[in-house]
């Protein structure tokens, strides 16, 4: 392992040119590796995958930026798969029982990204159950340990996880020869650089390594700079703003309006949905009301288990459900190819949140479109996020005509009934009759000055922080600067 200082070489091989004749038959592969990729229908590599496999088929370290959907996950597989089979282990003397070493790693941000580059590692390697293992939080624990005690030769596996495994000495990594870095700048934001600092020391220093991250700034440069000796340089496409190929629309439309959209939408363009919601609750809220129309939906936020994270991808990603809401949190683990459409329900809070979103459409060489729901009140910040990315929507005015959302019908305060319905409202919605997401529900109305609890626009990295804060009408908010609990 080399020091931080060490420079980054930008080293010349045929893939650093990019060739839009190179198929994967070309590379230094095995016939039986080439058989496989066909069958499994690639032929012709991504541009990232064309520059990345020959020199890590070399041997080489790679340091690479790219953008999502850029097709990351072949362009380190296939020289592992080379690798590990190009020169296999001796088998054990005869009657001799002997545990296979664990040759390669990939680390990556999340269980659901975990999943699925284990999915498309079984994809080209027939062998892939019995000779990989998922490592990773929220499934069973006993399971982990006995696959990883039947030795296998892969490992996929989240941070935190790996980590409290090799200090409780439930796994070797002496005899690991190749590592896998992916989406590195997530990782740290995740707070997992102590626990990847403490795996790779467990690592072999003569390892190959291979890092990918979608920015690298001087910060993340200087940590990756240690795990890699004089790694091959490669830059794909933009990573600070959305990919070309999406096509950017946006949306004034009113609240009570927004669901009509989104069925306009769904009825006149083919396609699948991927629905951003900023909150929980709300995604929840937006799913049961798809499902009411008609519409098969999948729902994921950090609220579900694992199971039910799992069964919402595989339905999505397979064609059983057309739309997938999802939160920003939930959905870094999204890696699907053929997403037609992405929605922003709600605003993103950040231009880099805006990014990974519409980051999910537009994949590979495909093209997609993205959909921005914009309240006459967050215009502003609209305008902002276009300044910060440079680019520009296209602007769309919402039909006049597009069902509103029911409302809560007229109180009559002669009725005691009513008066309790009024009572039971008064915590359930806003003055704006938008869903208040992760709160304490008060047991009854409070009095005081009004504030929304979701005060704040594009930009903020969390909601709050409006005049008045209060929850329901109510003074004294979490964050805002209204008055205590009487109103006062």
């Amino acid at each position: 392992m080399n020091n931080s200082n060490t420079a980054v070489a930008e080293a010349t091989s045929p893939a650093t040119t990019e060739n839009p004749q190179v198929l994967f038959n070309d590379f230094n592969i095995s016939q039986r590796l080439k058989d496989r990729l066909a069958q499994a229908k690639y032929s012709v590599p991504t541009p990232v995958q064309a520059r990345a496999i020959p020199p890590a088929l070399e041997g080489h370290d790679v340091l690479a930026t790219a953008a999502t959907g850029t097709g990351k996950t072949l362009s380190f597989l296939i020289p592992m798969i080379e690798r590990m089979d190009r020169a296999p282990l001796d088998a054990p003397a005869p009657g001799k029982k002997q545990l296979k070493p664990i040759r390669s790693l990939i680390l990556l941000p999340t269980r659901e990204l975990a999943m699925q580059v284990l999915e498309n590692y079984s994809k080209i390697q027939p062998q892939a159950k019995h000779e990989s293992v998922l490592v990773c939080g929220g499934l069973s624990e006993g399971a982990q340990l006995d696959a990883l005690r039947r030795g296998p030769r892969l490992v996929v596996a989240t941070p935190g996880r790996l980590e409290d495994y090799l200090k409780r000495g439930e796994i070797s990594l002496r005899h690991v020869e190749m590592l896998v870095l992916d989406e590195v700048d997530r990782m740290l934001d995740m707070g997992f650089l102590p626990a990847i600092r403490r795996i790779v020391g467990a690592l072999p220093k003569t390892r190959q390594t291979m890092c990918y991250s979608a920015t690298l700034d001087a910060n993340i440069g200087e940590i990756v700079c240690d795990y890699v000796q004089k790694p091959v340089r490669i830059e794909v496409g933009s990573t600070s703003k959305p990919n070309e190929r999406v096509e950017l629309r946006a949306y004034m439309v009113m609240q009570d309006q927004k669901l009509g959209l989104l069925e306009k939408m769904l009825n006149e363009d083919a396609g699948t949905y991927l629905v951003f919601s900023r909150t929980k609750h709300g995604a929840d809220r937006i799913g049961r009301k798809l499902e009411k129309l008609g519409y098969e939906t999948s729902i994921i936020h950090g609220d579900r288990s694992q199971s039910q994270r799992t069964a919402a991808l595989k339905a999505f990603a397979t064609g059983k459900s057309r739309i997938l809401v999802a939160t920003d949190v939930a959905a870094r683990g999204i890696d699907i190819s053929h997403i037609a459409h992405v929605v922003n329900y709600d605003l993103p809070n950040a231009s880099d949140d805006f990014v990974h979103r519409i980051g999910r459409t537009g994949r590979a060489s495909a093209t997609g479109v993205a959909t921005t729901f914009v309240m006459p009140q967050e215009r502003s910040d609209a305008r902002k996020m276009e300044r910060e990315l440079k680019i520009s929507f296209d602007w769309r005015e919402t039909d006049k005509n597009i069902a509103k959302e029911e409302r809560n019908s007229p109180i009559d305060l002669g009725k005691a009934g009513d008066l309790m319905q009024l009572e039971t409202r008064a915590w359930k919605t806003n003055p704006e009759g938008t869903n208040l997401e992760d709160t304490a529900v008060p047991s009854r109305p409070r009095s005081g000055g009004g504030g929304h609890s979701n005060g704040g626009g594009f930009g903020r990295r969390r909601p709050g922080g409006g005049g008045g804060g209060a929850r329901s009408g109510s003074g004294g908010g979490r964050s805002g600067g209204g008055a205590g609990r009487r109103g006062r």
